[in-house]
């Protein structure tokens, strides 16, 4: 098993040892982990060029660096990601990497591999808001097509983890239990995504927009009776 974990931030609070937890329960001497901090493996920020949507993912100006993180992607079974909570969203930083991705949506070039993922997000908070963070940490791994996304949120009324109460370490051994052991399970694509597949379809069919989107859909059969979920 492959598992990538995706840091939404460079130091190691209470949301990177929680991560840490989900890391060590799912891994064996046979599993392959990589891990990338931002900003630190995502240096510069996305510019809005357009270059990936309307050119290809190559002619992005931070390619080498998009790139090197979308095979690991590619290759992994499980993607962790996550983020402390920075007034009420995800890091900056995150967020940065996540706008690299935007040509691999699927209202652009999804990317068949993400279809067979499955996700995982991490979220903290010493006040509140971690819920609202792991959801929208998932929606962006949902419209990149990732069928299954577990959640963990948590409010540790805390600023660091040596700060965080036995009682709230004691519920998030319980949690990270729970989300391991259902995240070994092969994802199936619900509904939700399957509808949003089919509105893209649609879009792209009548696509004079963007030739390369449409290419990408017409080499893959999805325009027909191919879905990136089959094998």
């Amino acid at each position: 098993m492959k598992i990538t974990i995706i840091h939404g931030q460079s130091h190691k609070g209470s949301t990177y040892h929680i991560t840490e937890q989900i890391k060590n329960k799912l891994s064996n001497s046979s599993t392959a982990v990589y891990e990338f901090f931002m900003p630190a493996d995502m240096p510069n920020y996305c510019i809005g060029c357009f270059q990936c949507i309307m050119k290809g993912e190559n002619f992005c100006p931070h390619q080498e660096d998009v790139q090197k993180i979308v095979k690991v992607l590619e290759a992994s079974d499980i993607i962790i990601v996550d983020s402390p909570t920075y007034c009420m969203e995800m890091t900056g930083q995150l967020k940065a990497f996540f706008d690299h991705l935007a040509y691999m949506w699927l209202s652009h070039r999804p990317n068949k591999a993400m279809f067979k993922k499955v996700g995982i997000t991490v979220s903290t908070a010493a006040g509140a808001g971690a819920k609202r963070v792991s959801k929208s940490i998932s929606n962006q791994l949902f419209w990149l097509g990732i069928p299954k996304c577990y959640r963990l949120h948590f409010n540790v009324h805390a600023s660091s983890w040596s700060e965080v109460s036995p009682k709230i370490k004691s519920k998030i051994e319980a949690q990270t239990d729970k989300i391991t052991h259902k995240a070994m399970k092969k994802p199936a694509v619900g509904t939700k995504l399957r509808f949003m597949f089919a509105m893209m379809r649609l879009s792209q069919k009548a696509n004079t927009w963007n030739k390369i989107d449409k290419n990408h859909w017409e080499e893959n059969c999805w325009l027909g009776k191919e879905r990136p979920w089959k094998s």
